[in-house]
């Protein structure tokens, strides 16, 4: 061998060793890290010494900052502290259904270039299905995990969004999981802990952030802002309706952190209400961790809101209701003067910054070499694989909602329907299927492609965008479609449409699409089939109507493999099982109903028809809970308690007159232990096709002052094989889905006949106390 070639060999070596190690560390991305055992500046420090009790480690760290250096500390990009070998660190990244890289703590590209995007949450409610909420956060979490491994990301995620989507033209309803409390609860306690692990000696995998508290569901319509909107929200319709799925959050998921929001709500900023925020989340619902402020919103209260006369009292109002952190750099520049004009003390300062460090040290930001522990083998190999994008197609199949089917229109036949014609401006879309607060994908399957890989496709947009703005090129389109064996219109929605700040003010198709969708179907030689891809609900009316269309599907915004879902649902490789987890008005009900008007019940006298389907009894397009399948499913009750005694908490709530009011006792008077009570369905698939299906317990509380009106108060979602039977068990909590919501805020449970709907079963339940209370 020749020198130059034993010098070659060498150098490859060398340079396989330089790669491997590279490989080894995820990258050259990674930023230092607190606690390095190799420096000897810090290594004899108590914070850092991992066998020390967290809180007695955040005090020790606490008690060698200085006032400027804690400043700085409880905002987003908070700074490094080099002489205690603490690095900088940016709290805000975002995980809504992937890894996103809309907050500055995230970036993509080396060895991280994109992550999983799964479908937008709303589609994957859709699905009903919590098993499949908690896996989507768990792989979400690996990713997250790995990408900060590699230096590319954070270990705080301000996600998920569950507020409730109240008004069908908000623009973010599409981040949330539905109108429903029960289904919203179920969802962020299910994403949450998917998220941050078993919690194992309160450890924590990522920190998640349940936002924005409370009652905002308005960004911005017909000029009125979130910056300036006040909600004014009834005790009863915030107990029942607004304060629900967060206090899932905090209480059955375990969140890290609650974000409050950019409204005020009675007159209040959110950010500044101490009831809101240090009693209600901290003090009754025992939050272990910190509160941040959605992005500015400290300086939203005094430069727009003009809620205080100076920046200092806005600064110390925020920190004394129980604000931790600030998203921006509000505290950063008028903390300070805040302190030393007496608004706040150190010590105000000192209990946020210890929430903050708290789940820092939970996460291990303080235990040295990351790659020594839990989560720290995880690295670019554990972001995009296989069965992680498999699961994204599986939640895509699974929120897909097959809305109408006449004369079984669908399946599609391969054998007869040879050729398709693909119309419609969201027919060859990728990004549009991630929705908004995504991330960069994997990869991309278009309905378009997705199709193609079954049959011979025909393509045409007929608009050139969802604006679809004139018919000049619908003409292509119905040639397409009066050659093709069967059409599938892909119309709907995107993020030009509906987003953050951009609230729909009606709810038709957009531009010329209803013209588009009628003249396609009529020219068309074969069956029809029309596929809403949207975020919010669309009145869609005319084509349930048009003798022409024989499905309807819609399928949300459904991730990165989302034109594989839609075209497997279109051919029977997927037996559709998705439900709408909100409801489908039509275009009339907007014109009634202002988004600012708050409540949620109806009130006939001002003409006011309420909201949701628990609420609202007018005419629908489309039902919450709505969705068919390619086969058929019976319901009979196998099991079911008929009646159940409640038991008091304590001996003063036998004289205790308040316990008891229009017959229903005080939730906080009860034991409300041991109240599960277990219903056995037995589900029987009686097509010929195997199916999953959703099984949705509701109840009606007894007649008399209480609605009548019947809520969903369990689900639960189960496969069934095609002419076979399972059964399965919804558990219903008494003090949780058989109680209601007085008018002053106080959830009580009624006494007498609770009627159980389960599709077309009905059943009784008689609740009682198990003592009589005297007066």
């Amino acid at each position: 061998m020749s020198m130059a070639n034993n010098n070659k060999s060498r150098f490859f070596f060398f340079f396989l060793v330089l790669v491997l190690w590279c490989v080894s560390s995820f990258g050259l991305g990674r930023v230092p890290f607190a606690c390095d055992p190799k420096n000897g500046l810090t290594r004899s420090l108590k914070f850092c010494r991992t066998n020390v009790p967290i809180h007695v480690r955040v005090q020790d760290l606490i008690g060698r900052l200085t006032l400027p250096e804690k400043i700085r500390l409880v905002v987003n990009n908070a700074i490094a502290v080099p002489r205690l070998g603490i690095q900088g660190y940016e709290w805000w990244s975002e995980a809504l259904h992937g890894v996103s890289n809309v907050g500055p703590g995230t970036k993509f590209g080396g060895a991280f270039p994109g992550a999983t995007s799964f479908p937008q949450v709303i589609t994957t409610a859709a699905s009903f299905n919590q098993s499949l909420w908690r896996e989507i956060g768990r792989v979400v979490s690996d990713e997250a995990r790995a990408m900060y491994n590699g230096g590319m990301a954070g270990l705080t995620y301000w996600s998920p969004n569950v507020n409730i989507f109240r008004d069908p033209r908000w623009g973010r309803g599409q981040e949330t999981p539905g109108e429903d409390p029960i289904v919203a609860s179920k969802y962020a306690a299910n994403y949450v802990r998917g998220l941050q692990g078993d919690g194992a000696g309160n450890r924590l995998k990522v920190a998640a952030c349940c936002k924005h508290y409370t009652a905002y569901d308005l960004d911005n319509w017909k000029g009125i802002d979130r910056f300036h909107f006040n909600a004014k929200v009834s005790k009863q319709d915030l107990a029942d309706t607004y304060d629900v799925p967060f206090r899932a959050c905090v209480v059955d998921g375990g969140v890290a952190s609650v974000m409050c929001s950019y409204n005020q709500v009675n007159g209040k900023p959110t950010c500044a209400d101490p009831d809101l925020l240090r009693n209600t989340i901290r003090g009754q619902w025992k939050l272990n961790g910190y509160i941040v402020s959605d992005c500015d919103s400290v300086g939203v209260m005094y430069n727009t809101q003009h809620y205080t006369q100076t920046p200092e009292e806005a600064a110390a109002d925020a920190i004394k209701a129980g604000l931790d952190l600030d998203c921006g750099p509000f505290l950063a520049l008028h903390a300070a003067d805040a302190i030393k004009l007496g608004r706040i003390s150190e010590n105000d300062l000192n209990l946020a910054l210890a929430n903050l460090l708290t789940v820092q040290m939970r996460l291990g930001m303080f235990d040295g070499e990351p790659s020594a522990q839990p989560y720290g083998h995880l690295g670019p190999r554990d972001v995009c694989t296989p069965a992680h994008q498999q699961l994204a197609l599986e939640a895509a199949r699974q929120g897909i909602v097959l809305l109408q089917n006449k004369g079984n229109t669908l399946p599609l036949s391969r054998a007869r329907h040879r050729t398709v014609a693909v119309i419609g401006p969201n027919s060859d879309v990728t990004t549009t299927m991630i929705g908004n607060y995504a991330g960069v994908a994997c990869g991309y399957t278009s309905p378009l492609r997705g199709i193609a890989r079954y049959v011979k496709t025909v393509h045409h947009t007929g608009c050139r965008d969802v604006m679809c703005k004139g018919n000049q090129v619908f003409g292509a389109a119905e040639i397409a479609a009066r050659h093709a064996d069967a059409t599938v219109l892909v119309v709907g929605l995107d993020q030009s449409i509906e987003a953050e700040f951009r609230d729909r003010v009606g709810l038709l198709l957009p531009g010329s699409q209803q013209e588009l969708v009628s003249k396609v179907a009529r020219a068309s030689k074969g069956p029809v089939v029309l596929v809403i891809m949207s975020g919010g609900p669309v009145d869609v009316t005319f084509a349930k109507n048009d003798p022409k269309i024989g499905a309807i599907l819609w399928v949300g915004y459904p991730g990165q493999a989302g034109g594989t879902a839609i075209a497997d649902v279109l051919f029977g490789t997927t037996n559709p099982g998705g439900k709408l987890p909100m409801t489908w008005y039509p275009q009339e009900y907007v014109a009634k109903v202002p988004m600012t008007v708050m409540d949620m019940r109806p009130n006939p006298a001002r003409g006011y028809p309420g909201r949701t389907y628990r609420f609202y009894k007018g005419p629908v397009v489309f039902p919450f809970g709505h969705g068919l399948s390619y086969t058929r499913f019976r319901h009979t009750l196998a099991l079911a308690p008929k009646q159940v005694s409640v038991p008091l908490a304590s001996l003063q709530a036998l004289t205790n007159s308040s316990s008891v009011s229009s017959n229903a006792l005080k939730v906080s008077h009860a034991n409300c232990d041991s109240l599960e009570l277990g219903l056995h369905v037995d589900v029987k698939n009686e097509g010929k096709m195997d199916g999953t299906h959703t099984v949705l317990v509701y109840s009606k509380p007894p007649s008399g002052k209480w609605s009548d009106t019947k809520q969903l108060v369990g689900f639960h979602k189960v496969h069934v094989p095609a002419g076979s039977k399972q059964r399965v068990k919804v558990g219903v909590h008494v003090c949780d889905h058989l109680s209601v919501v007085d008018e002053f805020g106080v959830r009580r449970i009624p006494m007498g006949d609770h009627e159980l709907h389960i599709g077309d079963l009905k059943h009784s339940i008689s609740v009682q106390t198990s003592q009589e209370i005297k007066p």
